[in-house]
């Protein structure tokens, strides 16, 4: 009698997975507790955005982030472990949390990078109802990861296993996601571009409101009166704008527009509960860890493009010498060193700033660096320089209060750390500025200015109108 082949000895991969998922079942049984076994696989080109976008069920925990100069984009979906944290332990909590998951991860491979434990936390270490879906912390390590560095592109698969685990249906489940990727169609490709480009819609004409206006510029009064009284030397005043419209916004076309509209930025996207999105594209990063070194920047004081190579050239000049924007600058500076050196650090850097020169604006930028011992978590220094004074003021304490005092709308995740950490170490963090909160058809955009001696209210209005109208362009 002829026996017909079962399913799993279609699938190419099959044994060599249930191989690897096995080696780390006899650690469970051993151990008696959950490992977590990563295994990785080489993919063809493929768009991690467009995998993401296209395969993974929109009621599933999703992570993307896009870091232009390292080459780097990472898709995650589907929650495999995580746990959210508040109050003023919440960086503790989450560290202690992320160290017992990395120290049972058991790579199947010689990962030089991953799995990626993504990482958010909010503004404060409370959040408002409004914030729909995302808590002040949140660790999460996704079933499935697809990676692109370059061009060369992995699928991470990560497995939950217990001492009694049965194997056979989740290495099936593995080997039918790799066959997918690894046949998946040329729509799925970067090819030599980098980007997947659905049909775009109607763009967003989005302005404040003659009283909303009035709000911003008579905060931004009242934050130079307290300058003025050495209360603060510096506030950044921050507004969100409310968007609601017929039809659904659509993660398919604004993620690819803020790509496309935005290739200096770091495109990201994480998701809350109750198919909440906060997505968006950031100039800013907070840290950057990679074989230990540490990578920070301090990006503040801001001003248009201009319309011709002469005009933006001249815009840049005075950008770089006006006295107001210097000063903005070097609180963003002191504080970083000053924290950098708090943890131990040697931060190394140059002076006087440059330029970093946007699609849209242009910011003071120096970058800085520093050699990190091993015993370290990133996470320390991501509780460390949060906030910096960047997206908060100067003291830091009392810029928080004035911030609850003084904004309507409760920040949520805008302005605050979002990124990834692996068990080696390395880590990217960004600042979720240039940001946007959808739900179904409801947006919530923010924006904010940085307020020192000598900020004009008028200016501050136009810089947020800036930021505002740049970020609608790529809602969908």
């Amino acid at each position: 009698m002829t026996v017909a082949p079962s399913r799993s000895n279609t699938l190419p991969h099959y044994q060599k997975i249930f191989h690897a998922l096995n080696s780390c079942l006899q650690l469970a049984r051993r151990s008696n507790s959950a490992r977590i076994a990563s295994l990785a696989f080489p993919l063809p080109p493929l768009d991690p955005l467009a995998v993401l976008l296209t395969l993974a069920d929109e009621h599933q925990r999703q992570c993307y982030l896009e870091s232009p100069s390292r080459g780097q984009a990472i898709a995650a979906w589907d929650e495999l472990v995580g746990q959210s944290f508040s109050g003023g332990d919440r960086f503790q909590a989450a560290r202690e949390y992320l160290a017992t998951w990395q120290a049972r991860v058991e790579a199947a491979s010689h990962l030089q990078e991953g799995p990626y434990f993504f990482c958010s936390f909010s503004f404060f270490d409370t959040v408002a109802k409004a914030t729909e879906g995302f808590a002040p912390a949140t660790v999460l390590l996704t079933r499935w990861q697809v990676v692109r560095q370059k061009k060369q592109c992995t699928l991470i698969a990560n497995a939950l296993i217990k001492p009694h685990t049965v194997l056979a249906p989740l290495a099936r489940t593995i080997a039918k996601q790799l066959d997918q990727l690894q046949s998946i169609p040329l729509i799925y490709s970067f090819q030599d571009t980098g980007t997947w480009q659905p049909q775009l819609q109607p763009q967003l004409q989005p302005q404040l409101s003659p009283s909303d206006a009035q709000t911003f510029q008579h905060k931004v009064r009242q934050t130079l009166t307290a300058i003025e009284t050495s209360q603060l030397q510096k506030q950044v005043v921050a507004h969100a704008l409310e968007v609601t419209r017929k039809q659904p916004f659509h993660r398919s076309i604004s993620l690819p527009r803020l790509r496309s509209q935005h290739p200096d930025c770091y495109v990201f996207s994480f998701s809350g509960a109750q198919n909440t999105h906060f997505i968006g594209a950031s100039p800013e990063r907070l840290l950057s860890i990679h074989q230990g070194r540490l990578v920070t920047d301090a990006l503040a004081g801001s001003a248009p493009r201009g319309q011709s190579a002469v005009a933006d050239y001249t815009l840049g000049q005075q950008l770089l010498n006006t006295l107001k924007e210097q000063r903005e600058h070097r609180l963003v500076l002191d504080f970083i060193v000053q924290q950098l050196q708090a943890e131990g650090l040697s931060p190394r850097y140059s002076t006087p700033p440059g330029l970093l020169r946007l699609s849209h604006i242009q910011h003071l930028h120096t970058p800085i660096c520093a050699d990190l011992p091993d015993h370290i978590s990133p996470l320390t220094l991501v509780e460390a320089l949060h906030p910096t004074p960047a997206v908060a003021g100067v003291p830091t304490a009392t810029a928080c209060d004035f911030i609850r005092r003084g904004e309507p709308c409760d920040r949520g995740l805008y302005a605050a750390p979002l990124g990834w950490v692996d068990p080696h170490g390395n880590s990217e963090f960004i600042v979720g500025i240039r940001s946007a909160l959808i739900q179904g058809n409801r947006a919530r955009l923010y924006a904010g200015a940085g307020i020192v001696a000598g900020s004009d209210p008028a200016k501050e209005l136009a810089e947020i109108q800036l930021k505002l109208q740049a970020l609608a362009e790529a809602l969908g």
